[in-house]
This record gives structure tokens, C-alpha cells and sequence, in this order.
């Protein structure tokens, strides 16, 4: 090959190469743009949290004692409702377990019909609580300051949730007996409260009002027993 024919291919050639890497160049995603993003987002979003349970609505004679606390954890659907997608309604599935503890002793009388006693301040006992397991259902109106580009950001979101205590464990223990009662008629096993979360990035204080009493028709010391439940934690979001 001459040096003329290599001279007219290469005129040919580069501007053909120069012309590709033009197109190339202009179709680039550039460096500075994530590939995580994603305009029709969602916050679906596991969750764990802990709380502390302070009984309300005692009768006089009943008063709150030791540590009552709990743990919930789930995962949280999430349905945005405006073009920003930073408002939204979640939907979602979870479990949970409660301690209470407390002077109010349950028993169960020969007759199967349970027993609801005050505990006086003379009453010698190491232990007396009741526990609770629940299945819930969270149901959220949802606001929050997040983009596609931000994960840490600040939330507030507030609703329901519903629940359904399938497990339930009253203990009482002394020096020469140890009572436990799994099956109390009164028990009211579907549960309502009222949710509020706000926070920002993956620490949220949440708070849970419940809207009914643990047991229906009731009575301790002729005071009808409408106790309910405060609970005041943290809640974690995993994405």
C-alpha cells in the first residue's frame, strides 16, 4: 500500500472515529447522577421500635409497678398520593409484645370465673404482670420532606392501628406459690389505638393511645376496670 492510499484512508477514517465518540459523549449518563434513582419512589419501609407502656385509666386501688415496656416490628406499605410522592397513605403488617406490671393479681376462682383482686401495700409478692402478643395491622396518613436523591429526611405520620392479642399471660408469684392464667373471658383480644411518629432519618418517636379497655364488664373493688394503655418509644424504619 502507498503512503497516498494510507493518507486518504486515515483522512477518512478519523473524522468517522471522531464523529462516534461525539455520539457516545452525547449520550453519556453523566458521573454525577445515581443510578438509584427513581421518580416513582416509594417509603415501603420495615420498622422495629420499643416503647414504654404506662397503664392508664386505673381505678384508685390500682397503681402501676415495675417496668412495663414492649417491642413491635413489620413492614409498612407505602401508597404515594401526590406527584412529589412525599404524601402518601401506609398500609402494613406487624407483631408485638407488652408487659404490664401492676397490683391488680388475676386468678380463676373452682367455678372457672376469673378473679380480679387490688393488691394492698402488706401483700408480699415478687412478681405480678400480664403480658401480651399481638398481630397488628398499622394504617398511616403519611408526610415527609424525601426526594428520589434523599434518603435521611424529616417525617411525620399519624393513624391507627389494629390488633388482635392471640397470646395472653397473667403471672403472679410469692414465697409458696406461682400463678399463671392464660384464658381470661373478659379479655378484650381485638385492640384500637390511636398512632402519631415524627422524626428524622431512622430515629422517630412514636406514640400509641389506645381507644378501648384490656377487659369488658369487669370489676376490681366494686370500680368498674377500664384500664387502657399510653405507650411512648423510638421507632426505627429500615428501607
Amino acid at each position: 500500500m502507498t503512503g497516498k492510499k494510507i493518507i486518504l484512508i486515515l483522512l477518512f477514517v478519523l473524522p468517522l472515529l471522531s464523529n462516534s465518540q461525539e455520539e457516545e459523549d452525547r449520550y453519556k449518563i453523566p458521573d454525577t447522577v445515581p443510578f438509584s434513582i427513581d421518580s416513582l419512589y416509594r417509603e415501603d419501609q420495615f420498622y422495629a421500635g420499643f416503647h414504654f407502656n404506662l397503664i392508664t385509666n386505673r381505678p384508685s386501688s390500682i397503681s402501676q409497678e415495675s417496668f412495663s415496656g414492649g417491642l413491635n416490628l413489620g413492614f409498612i406499605r407505602d401508597f404515594p398520593l401526590n406527584e412529589r410522592r412525599n404524601v402518601a397513605i401506609g398500609a402494613g403488617l406487624g407483631w408485638s409484645i407488652n408487659t404490664y406490671g401492676q397490683n391488680l393479681f388475676i386468678g380463676k376462682a373452682e367455678d372457672g370465673t376469673t378473679i380480679f383482686q387490688s393488691l394492698g401495700d402488706d401483700a408480699d409478692y415478687s412478681t405480678n404482670r400480664f403480658t401480651t402478643q399481638l398481630i397488628e395491622a398499622p394504617i398511616e396518613f403519611r408526610w415527609r420532606t424525601s426526594t428520589p436523591e434523599t434518603y435521611k429526611f424529616w417525617r411525620i405520620y399519624g393513624g391507627f392501628r389494629l390488633g388482635y392479642v392471640y397470646h395472653f399471660r397473667s403471672r403472679y408469684r410469692d414465697d409458696e406459690q406461682e400463678i399463671i392464667v392464660n384464658d381470661v373471658s373478659e379479655l378484650d383480644r381485638f385492640r384500637l389505638g390511636a398512632t402519631f411518629t415524627f422524626g428524622y432519618n431512622t430515629f422517630n418517636f412514636q406514640f400509641y393511645y389506645a381507644l378501648n379497655p384490656f377487659f369488658k364488664d369487669a370489676t376490681v373493688d366494686e370500680s368498674s376496670l377500664d384500664l387502657s394503655t399510653l405507650k411512648i418509644g423510638l421507632t426505627f424504619y429500615i428501607l
